[in-house]
């Protein structure tokens, strides 16, 4: 099984037969991966509102039809029931069961989110010889909840986080001016420089992820993530929220240039 080189479909083959269940950085070399939100009908209509308001951390990409487990444009053949690695279950902002497998939750009153993830831009950096850390290590990215607001939309509220990666100060700009034509999959960072300034404590123990070396000629960049809802699921506490894992995206059929602007 060679996944480095695996299209889209056959990673998710993989996955939906228990056959790669670790992170998805680095795989899937240009095409699009994606966080998931799953959420009943009735709340809908303010997570899409959510999204719309809250584009550098949720950078919306597609909504199912209610009830529906495939998405047309981005990965047709895909079941979104069992085709990400590890998903998080929310009962009333409680984690309760993080299964490879959400069939036996899923029903016709469901809505699924995709939305962008900074994986998708990773391969762009990689070409300029900009270095991606979490990825030379072998780790999930690091990931953050920060003291940043996002706005709200009906119960949906709560901090942005954020996911780093350390640059020296030259990488950052040039990160910054190749990230600016990815505005579907979180665009430009949202901070350089001091953690504590956007509420971090300690950058060594992310919120999740795995922490990376920063070398002492780097600073951290941290980009808005699609983790976010997890961190509002556990502020407004929906009766049912399903999320992905941290790192363990949806892979689609769409390329990377597709969303550079």
């Amino acid at each position: 099984m060679n996944i480095q080189n695996a299209s889209p479909e056959q990673l998710r083959h993989y996955i939906r037969h228990g056959m790669l269940d670790g992170h998805t950085s680095g795989l899937a070399k240009g095409y699009v991966q994606a966080n998931v939100v799953i959420l009943p009908s009735a709340y809908a209509y303010d997570f899409l509102k959510f999204c719309f308001r809250n584009p550098k951390s949720c950078p919306l990409l597609d909504v199912s039809e209610v009830g529906s487990t495939s998405f047309p444009y981005f990965a047709n053949s895909a079941d979104i029931r069992t085709d990400v690695a590890e998903y998080r279950v929310y009962k009333d902002g409680e984690l309760v069961e993080t299964p490879t497998d959400i069939t036996h939750l899923y029903n016709d009153d469901l809505v699924s989110f995709l939305i962008g993830c900074s994986f998708t831009f990773e391969h762009a950096l990689l070409e300029a010889q900009i270095p991606i850390r979490h990825i030379e290590e072998q780790h999930n990215v690091p990931m953050y909840i920060t003291n940043i607001p996002t706005e709200a939309s009906g119960i949906f509220s709560g901090p942005t986080t954020v996911s780093m990666r350390p640059m020296t100060v030259a990488q950052a700009l040039k990160a910054t001016e190749i990230t600016t034509r990815f505005k579907d999959v979180h665009g430009t960072p949202l901070h350089f420089g001091d953690p504590e300034t956007i509420g971090i404590k300690n950058i060594n123990k992310p919120d999740f992820g795995e922490a990376v070396t920063i070398n002492t000629n780097e600073i951290p960049v941290f980009w808005g993530c699609g983790v976010t809802p997890q961190s509002v699921a556990l502020n407004v506490k929906p009766p049912l929220m399903i999320t992905h894992s941290p790192g363990h995206m949806f892979i689609t059929d769409i390329r990377d240039s597709e969303m550079s602007q």
